[in-house]
């Protein structure tokens, strides 16, 4: 197996490269596990007949943990987080958020599409409240933190513009803090900047991706883009073609003083972390 090249060590934070053992630090993530798959299948059923989507996908997340999903085209990384965000149900398998079933669960579950969904005739304000007004939320503390939040993350001065008035790296920013102000404790975020041009994905991912830490928020992001995934992610893991299940789990350590996205990216780590995911998506079975 590919994996043998670059083996995680996590509880004498060691890692091997290429058989040699280097210590690295490894960035502290809660043990609070808020999300647990277990057995996962998933079957698609149209005229045409069935189409087996995903098939016995287990893993957790923890409170504060990026994990990063990849894997090819169609495989049904989208359809895994409709299934986590309650859209749709797994055949068989269970899904639990912070210890509960997630039909019994009333945790906040953040879901961040592809397009930001903003509403033109609204302002940029009131667009941040309007997960607030759906569920009911709007309060004097929410309004207040709803400003807040535009505040810390530099679009104070646009509360009132429209979305057509800001770039699109705003706009995904603005939907982000749509979705913190609810409060969540998971993030899914389903190829949040794949609408983006190269140059704005890149200051846009490193900017949300850095929001995300500090707000301590558990994440889940699908994307094709390995660079996004090892730039951002604390362990990622590789899908296989459908009907899709886990090939491997690789987690991320970067020796680093200040573990961001940018700086990941300059590191001599991420060349070797990308070329093994690239090397185990396109190995064969």
């Amino acid at each position: 197996m590919i994996f043998s090249a670059l083996l995680c060590g996590i509880l004498n934070k060691l890692i091997y490269i290429h058989g040699e053992c280097i210590p690295f630090p490894i960035r502290e993530v809660s043990m609070d596990q808020v999300l647990e798959l277990k057995n996962i299948h998933y079957t698609y059923h149209t005229l045409d007949g069935e189409t087996p989507a995903l098939t016995d996908i287990s893993f957790s997340l923890n409170k504060g943990e990026f994990v990063a999903i990849v894997g090819p085209s169609g495989c049904g990384k989208s359809t895994l987080l409709s299934l986590i965000a309650g859209l749709i149900t797994p055949e068989k398998g269970l899904i639990k958020i912070n210890g509960k079933y997630l039909r019994e669960s009333t945790t906040n579950i953040g879901y961040m599409l592809q397009h930001d969904e903003l509403f033109e005739w609204r302002t940029i304000y009131h667009n941040v409240l309007l997960g607030l007004e759906v569920q009911h939320m709007l309060s004097a503390k929410t309004k207040a933190r709803a400003h807040e939040l535009l505040e810390i993350y530099g679009l104070k001065n646009f509360e009132n513009s429209h979305p057509s008035e800001l770039s699109g790296g705003m706009r995904q920013r603005a939907a982000l803090i749509r979705t913190l102000v609810l409060e969540p404790d998971i993030l899914l975020l389903d190829e949040p900047f794949s609408a983006l041009d190269y140059q704005t994905r890149l200051n846009v991912g490193d900017d949300i991706g850095q929001i995300i830490r500090q707000e301590e928020k558990a994440a889940l992001l699908v994307t094709h883009d390995l660079s996004e995934a090892v730039s951002l992610a604390d362990r990622v893991i590789i899908l296989s073609g459908r009907p899709a299940s886990i090939r491997q789990t690789i987690p991320l350590i970067f020796d680093l003083e200040q573990d961001t996205p940018l700086n990941r990216r300059n590191s001599p780590e991420f060349k070797n972390y990308f070329n093994l995911i690239w090397k185990e998506l396109n190995s064969d079975e």
